[in-house]
């Protein structure tokens, strides 16, 4: 049964960093497509980047040149690195699994078959 377990979150100073990590029990094998994605207290979960296994990326336009998505195969794990962050940025964070393509991310969240529970990152200017 699949299951993704996020962690790294925190409470950081604007222009800091955090890495965030996901670990996907039972998925993840030869072929995946991940992404993370983010809620503030009042809005709608948006996409925040990502990734498949033909090395195909995607970043929404806020947190381009800031914040990078990774996977390390051997350990099943999803990252996302975020540098330079901004009070804006202060959400929870999820990571799910099992999207078409890495354009789901910004257009159709909906078909992501699988979420993590979340972890918080809050930023202070």
């Amino acid at each position: 049964q699949v299951h993704l377990m996020e962690s790294g979150g925190g409470s950081v100073q604007a222009g800091g960093s955090l890495r965030l990590s996901c670990t996907a029990f039972e998925y993840m094998y030869s072929s995946y497509c991940m992404g993370w994605f983010r809620q503030a207290p009042g809005k709608e979960r948006e996409g925040v980047a990502g990734i498949d296994s033909d090395g195909r990326l995607t970043y929404a336009d806020a947190v381009k040149g800031r914040f990078s998505i990774s996977v390390d195969n051997a350990k099943n794990t999803l990252y996302l690195q975020m540098n330079m962050l901004k009070p804006e940025d202060t959400a929870k964070y999820y990571c799910a699994a099992d999207c078409q393509d890495v354009v789901d991310v910004a257009v159709r969240k909906g078909v992501f078959g699988y979420w993590g529970q979340g972890t918080q990152v809050a930023v202070s200017s």
